[in-house]
């Protein structure tokens, strides 16, 4: 068998900067210093309103240093987005129904069989949606979702080019790195299949229609109408 070199090359590059990407994203908490420092505001202190400010602030930086990182890639795929419109949201919100159908299934199986009270990592975020709402609205239904699939779909489809390969670790790393950091119980760590329902179907839409604004744009759509529905409900 003969091995491309220059695609070995772009593989090997690719798994760099994707590594150097999510340790961007894990230690971005550390962003929030910045104005807690500024400001000189007291951390022991820190109500869950000035906390969603914090979040948000430390989401913006990641979005910019993110986009120039992929600025090149980015402007060509927003095209391709853009030119087969109709056709990539269809893909797409057909990919988001299925996923969306698995994970309410699980969740409906934790709930009733294993009586878990849901994921940590979730009442987190409903706590934050009550202390500021109309922000949590742009980080949580704007900002994190492009965040995120820039670091979870793109990141990982530059490096495994196999569809289901691709698909299913975006999968597990995707249901692995909302549950984890918050999991009290074994329990909780079953969120992973619920969580990563949506990411692989979302990485099944960018496989499909070749740009990640379709999954950003679904991520976008599913996150902001569920922290509406927290807000109005």
């Amino acid at each position: 068998m003969v091995i491309n070199l220059k695609e070995y090359e772009k593989i090997i590059k690719s798994i760099i900067k994707g590594f150097l990407v999510y340790s961007l994203f894990k230690l971005s908490v550390y962003f929030q210093y910045i104005p807690i420092i500024l400001f000189k505001i007291d951390i022991n202190s820190i109500s869950n309103k000035t906390q969603v400010i914090l979040s948000t602030f430390s989401s913006i930086i990641v979005l910019i240093l993110l986009t120039l990182i992929y600025y090149k890639s980015l402007k060509e795929e927003f095209k391709i987005f853009k030119n087969n419109f109709l056709k990539n949201i269809d893909i797409g919100f057909k990919c988001w129904i299925i996923g969306l159908l698995i994970m309410i299934t699980s969740n409906l199986i934790l709930l009733t069989i294993f009586k878990a009270g849901g994921a940590n990592n979730e009442n987190i975020v409903q706590t934050m949606i009550k202390a500021l709402p109309w922000l949590m609205i742009i980080d949580t239904g704007l900002i994190a979702p492009f965040n995120e699939e820039i670091v979870f779909r793109k990141t990982l489809k530059d490096i495994f080019t196999n569809k289901w390969i691709f698909v299913i670790v975006s999968f597990l790393i995707f249901g692995s790195i909302h549950v984890i950091g918050s999991a009290t119980t074994l329990t909780d760590y079953l969120y992973i299949i619920p969580y990563g329902a949506l990411g692989g179907a979302f990485a099944y839409a960018y496989y499909k229609t070749d740009t990640v604004f379709t999954s950003i744009f679904l991520h976008m759509f599913h996150n902001t109408t569920l922290t509406l529905l927290s807000i109005f409900l």
